[in-house]
């Protein structure tokens, strides 16, 4: 009974964690690394990210700098980043690429606003699914007779306090990181 809520807790601690790591993707008119952390590159026929194949920093506010360890990559890197979906073209010195993050639009801003509500929801759904899940199972035990019917109304209250708890996170990140990327 126990080890059930504390394994709904955990898968919903890492939909939290999947809604951040969905959030560090966003581009918010900052030079973010984690920017190019879905960016593969063909290295001798396997696709390897970004970040293993260069030295990936913050140069300027708004300017990533990546330098590869091999000088033979910079090419493709340069085309992987080209072929992503990330929309900045790399300028290429022959030693190091440079992504320049233009200043967002106000138009830019409101889409990003809602693929984040969209992530954020899809985050909450996720969590309720877990409830659900949790639920059935305590369900399940209190019709084996493997609880009591008093423990069955503990359990759904405690799962109930975690999915609210779970969801009121995702609502404070999604309202953080649409206030990072309203402000100018």
């Amino acid at each position: 009974m126990k080890e059930t809520i504390n394994h709904a807790k955990e898968k919903m601690t890492k939909s939290l964690n999947a809604l951040d790591k969905e959030f560090a993707a966003v581009r918010a008119g900052r030079a973010n690394p984690a920017v190019l952390d879905k960016v593969m590159v063909d290295y001798y026929g396997s696709p390897t990210p970004v970040n293993q194949m260069a030295a990936i920093s913050v140069s300027e506010a708004r300017i990533l700098v990546i330098q590869p360890w091999d000088k033979s990559s910079l090419k493709l890197i340069e085309k992987a980043i080209q072929a992503s979906d990330i929309g900045i073209n790399p300028t290429n010195d022959g030693n190091v690429l440079r992504l320049a993050f233009p200043q967002l639009t106000e138009e830019r801003r409101k889409e990003l606003c809602k693929s984040i509500k969209k992530y954020g929801e899809d985050c909450k759904v996720a969590v309720r699914s877990i409830r659900r899940d949790t639920m059935d199972k305590l369900k399940a035990m209190k019709k084996n007779s493997e609880i009591t019917e008093d423990d069955l109304k503990d359990c759904e209250k405690k799962v109930q306090d975690l999915t609210d708890k779970f969801c009121a996170d995702a609502d404070k990140a999604v309202a953080a990181k649409e206030k990072e990327i309203m402000t100018v």
